[in-house]
């Protein structure tokens, strides 16, 4: 067992401490009454690549929108305030951490697996007729970021963790929770709240692999365990055993689905937008 403290790996590492104040300062303008989508457009335009990323997003399957949008103001009017912040949020997420050794982490593949995750929570979100799909992408998006800031913090210990796992057949967030204490899930829901995100969000991503242990909001983190084991079905194939994968089948009935009507057109949605979306994040990446 390890003695590190979770808060630790937060707060000593000055750049994961905040998100970068374009979002912040993002965050105040949109809270504001008076703002317009101008004064909006006004802030993101000052940065050119979110910019950029944020326009492809929107142009992209993700929307369907297909080239039609040339202006975050026009984005603005199209898909809401409220979800063009998830995804400047998803995309400033993204650029935080570079420089992870490859050796821990194929970022690639990482990126792939947590884009396809968020693309699988809103397929389920709409599944359920619902709308406004982006706050549950991010989740998904970020529901292993917790897993990059220990590649970072305490890149020897993880390897022990990840060899040990290896060895034992255990899944990696149980043999970090047996070495640590802690999962790469609780240090997310940690991050999260040092960079003063939604509680729901927070809660999605600390509790994704328990669901049921999520004291306030059990059914976004019950759609965020179903989307990450979904998002393995899409990266590995059809043909790919998935036992490996074990989930708590309940999370279908916490999330009022049916694994039976439901999952197949969940799966065909999120294959339809993954290619394009993933490859617009590692760009970022």
């Amino acid at each position: 067992m390890s003695m590190i403290d979770i808060q630790d790996l937060i707060s000593k590492n000055e750049p994961l401490a905040s998100l970068p104040n374009t979002f912040y300062k993002l965050r105040e303008v949109v809270a504001d009454p008076d703002c317009d989508f101008d004064d909006i457009a006004e802030v993101i335009s000052v940065d050119p690549s979110l910019t950029l990323r944020l326009l492809k997003i929107v142009n992209s399957a993700f929307y369907g929108f297909r080239g039609e949008i040339e202006t975050i103001s026009h984005a603005l009017a199209v898909v809401g305030t409220g979800q063009l912040m998830q995804l400047v949020l998803a995309t400033t997420v993204v650029e935080q951490f570079k420089g992870i050794p490859k050796d821990l982490m194929d970022m690639k593949r990482f990126w792939k697996h947590s884009v396809a995750c968020g693309l699988s929570a809103r397929a389920i979100h709409q599944a359920r007729g619902e709308h406004d799909g982006e706050s549950i992408f991010v989740a998904g998006l970020l529901h292993d970021i917790g897993r990059l800031v220990m590649c970072l913090k305490v890149p020897d210990q993880l390897k022990l963790v990840i060899d040990f796992a290896g060895k034992s057949g255990d899944r990696w967030h149980k043999a970090e929770a047996k070495y640590f204490g802690f999962d790469h899930g609780a240090v997310g829901g940690a991050l999260l709240r040092a960079w003063n995100l939604p509680k729901k969000l927070q809660e999605a991503v600390a509790h994704h692999h328990f669901p049921t242990s999520a004291d306030n909001f059990p059914q976004e983190a019950a759609v965020v365990h179903l989307a990450d084991r979904i998002s393995h079905q899409i990266i590995s194939g059809p043909d790919h055993d998935m036992e490996e994968y074990a989930y708590e089948k309940s999370a279908w009935d916490a999330v009022q689905l049916s694994e039976d009507l439901h999952l197949q057109q969940i799966i065909e949605q999120a294959e339809a937008q993954f290619e394009e979306v993933s490859q617009i994040f590692l760009q970022t990446a």
